[in-house]
Formats: structure tokens, sequence, C-alpha cells
């Protein structure tokens, strides 16, 4: 079965070039494509996509704003925003709303394809300027904050390497640790912080503290 996709840009030539792009590619449909959000939630309902591509900057509500949306219905389908911006604070609030992961626009050609398939693989695509504003929140937290979920030094290890963007694969090759192994751990990881998702999980890391 094909990804099924929903795209979110304002801009027309590149939301027509984006389209193009995706319609050469026999692993994805794409379901419809907007210039703006205002019908967001009614059309996630209705399309079921499995990846939303969705600009930041968008007339009317931003894509920040959209992804809040979704979110309060929808915690599975994956969000990749779509920037200008290489390190920008916006891209930080974005996954800390929900975004699954971000694109920079110039490298789309590139890069669509491959960030697609790697968020459905587990992955959250970043560049390594939005890496490094995650990082630098994580460690300016205060550590003693995460003993009331009781996480492990190995548990905020990964979940700090999952914050990143880091795949399973890259993770388990990392510690020198099987797949299984990280699974394991990151199912231990959602039970404690009571989430069901990367995303989830990285986003309440930044938002209270956890490492």
């Amino acid at each position: 079965m094909a990804i099924r996709l929903l795209l979110y840009e304002d801009n027309q030539q590149l939301r027509e070039s984006v389209s193009a792009l995706i319609s050469l590619s026999p692993d994805f449909n794409l379901a419809a494509s907007f210039g703006e959000v205002t019908r967001v939630e009614q059309q996630v309902k209705s399309l079921q996509p499995e990846v939303i591509l969705m600009d930041i900057d968008l007339p009317g509500m931003n894509g920040i704003e959209a992804v809040k949306r979704i979110r309060s219905f929808d915690s599975s389908v994956y969000i990749l925003m779509l920037t200008v911006f290489d390190d920008n604070k916006h891209v930080l609030d974005a996954i800390c709303a929900g975004a699954s992961g971000y694109l920079l626009k110039k490298y789309l050609p590139e890069k669509l394809i491959e960030a697609i398939h790697e968020v459905m693989n587990g992955g959250a695509p970043m560049s390594p300027g939005i890496a490094r504003l995650v990082v630098a929140q994580l460690q300016q937290l205060p550590a003693d904050q995460a003993n009331r979920y009781q996480l492990t030094a190995r548990e905020k290890e990964i979940l700090a390497s999952l914050s990143k963007g880091n795949s399973y694969k890259l993770i388990a090759a990392h510690f020198s640790i099987s797949i299984d192994t990280v699974r394991t751990h990151i199912k231990h990881i959602y039970e404690k912080l009571q989430v069901r998702s990367q995303t989830e999980a990285v986003s309440k890391a930044i938002n209270e503290k956890l490492v």
C-alpha cells in the first residue's frame, strides 16, 4: 500500500513542485494539497493521511498552531515541518507541539523521499542545527526532574538520543545493543512517561525537564 500524504504549502509553485516529486514515487499517494490550514481538522479527519508535510509560515493560522490542533485528536499521524530556516526557534516550537521532524525547503528535491521513509521507520528527520537546539535544551534541564518518572541512566541516554532524531537502528549501533533491546527500553520509557509515541516522549522530555 502506498503511503498516504497530505501537503500544506502556501507557495503555489513549491506546492506543485513537491506534488510532482511525490507523484514520481510509487511508494506515495498524495491525497490532497492545500495552501492554508484553516480547515485542517476536517481535512485530516476526512482524508486520514499517514504523513503530513506542513509549512510553518502559512496565512491565517501558522503550521505550528495546526500541529497543535492535529495532535488534539490524532497522536499517530507523522508531521514533517517544511521551513526555509535551518536554526530557528519556531522549528523547535513545532517539535515541542508534536511535529515528527522537519525538512529544509532547499533540500526537498534531494531529501523529501528519504525523510518520509525515515519517519515511517521510527526516525525523526532533523538538521544538525535543530538537533543542537534540542540537545542544548536537554542539557540545561536539572537531572533530578527525571526522578519522579524513575528513568534509568540508560533510559535517559536513549531518550536524549531519540530527541536528536536518531532511528532505533542508529541508537542500537551507538550503544552496542540490539534493536530489540532498544525497543524494550523505549517501551519502558513510554510506560513511565505515560506517552504513546517518540514525538510525545521528546516533547515531554523538553517541556517537563526530564533529562
